[in-house]
């Protein structure tokens, strides 16, 4: 069973002069871990690197922020992976401190910072989310909209072109019934496609 945070926790750590700000919250979708990234880089505008990682339904996201590639995003994900975190966002930022680290000090900074601050973490079960995507003709997307008001979940990248084309993210417990009344909608009929995704 996947597991997430309750609430944020954090961890400040020096190291030869160097600060690193750690947070790990827990956090819905791509939209809000792109807002909380956006609001960091306005608090901290002297920080030399703002490096970060996300895991979401749907889709993931990190970056070293220019330090040296594998030596900050990759120990922060490896220590997310090692407690089974989803839906969960790392933030670390460095205010740099003079003094070169070296790959190794650096990995071990950055993965360090992340698992202090999870050592104060309070974690809740979540249920595994699915991934659908949907293409449809446009005569058929009221009633794909129907379906997906019925189960509570919304169509997510909505795109238009010579068929209707959608995602939607599906909690474990809902996801047969669902896959059952979308395929429902359009019975014996090949124009519709529902593919699960993840």
């Amino acid at each position: 069973m996947a597991v997430t945070l309750k609430t944020a926790v954090y961890f400040e750590l020096e190291i030869k002069k160097s600060r690193f700000l750690a947070w790990v919250e827990p956090m819905p979708d791509a939209e809000a871990a792109k807002a909380r990234l956006a609001a960091c880089r306005v608090e901290h505008p002297g920080a030399r690197h703002i490096c970060f990682v996300f895991s979401v339904p749907g889709t993931s996201g990190m970056s070293d922020d220019g330090e040296p590639s594998g030596t900050a995003a990759k120990p922060m994900v490896n220590v997310l992976n090692h407690k089974g975190l989803v839906s969960v966002m790392a933030i670390v930022v460095r205010y740099f401190g003079g003094i070169k680290l070296g790959a190794g000090g650096l990995s071990r900074a950055y993965g360090g910072a992340v698992a202090k601050a999870l050592e104060q973490a309070e974690y809740q079960t979540v249920e595994r989310q699915w991934s659908i995507q949907i293409s449809c003709p446009f005569a058929r997307e009221s009633q794909i909209r129907r379906v997906c008001g019925t189960y509570q979940v919304e169509l997510l990248d909505v795109q238009y072109s010579a068929q209707v084309s959608a995602r939607l993210v599906a909690a474990e417990s809902i996801k047969t019934a669902l896959l059952a009344a979308l395929q429902a909608t359009a019975p014996g009929n090949s124009d519709l496609v529902v593919q699960l995704v993840d």
